[in-house]
């Protein structure tokens, strides 16, 4: 049995969106590029074609991955959860490095969501591992390349 994936509900919709493009534009677009290719003749010596063909086979892969992911997912609507001052999947967390008292704040999200430069952390990194489960005041150690690094939880929100 495959093991459910979860994901925040922003996260889903841009999955199903990213689907949608691949199915109604991209599919069709090389579809087309390769009916023209087979148009210019031998296909062992053309480029187009093969270009074409590998892009094809890109499109069918990332489409199946997308709805194995789909099918697999569990949507968690973060802001259906009574609120808490405990950190959980999909949480926004307010953090302050101890060391330097560097504010940090995050969001921990899906494998397929995260992205740091906009505060979004898998829930498997390091960082979040150490945080869910624990509390505002709460202090959390973490172990990263530069070292380990010891932040307290000032803020958990819901949103």
């Amino acid at each position: 049995m495959t093991q459910r994936v979860p994901m925040t509900i922003a996260g889903a919709a841009r999955l199903r969106a990213e689907l949608q493009e691949l199915k109604v534009v991209a599919r069709p677009r090389v579809i087309a590029a390769i009916a023209e290719a087979r148009a210019h003749g031998d296909l062992k010596e053309n480029a187009e074609y093969h270009a074409a063909r590998e892009q094809q086979g890109f499109i069918e892969g990332r489409i199946a991955e997308i709805e194995s992911k789909l099918a697999h997912a569990q949507v968690i609507d973060v802001t259906a959860l009574p609120p808490s001052d405990k950190v959980v999947f999909g949480a926004t967390v307010r953090l302050i490095e101890e060391d330097s008292e560097e504010e940090k704040c995050y969001q921990i999200v899906g494998e397929d969501e995260a992205a740091i430069k906009e505060g979004k952390i898998s829930f498997g990194s390091p960082i979040a591992r150490a945080m869910i489960g624990k509390y505002v005041g709460d202090v959390v150690d973490v172990h990263t390349p530069g070292g380990l690094k010891t932040y307290e939880i000032i803020d958990v929100k819901y949103i």
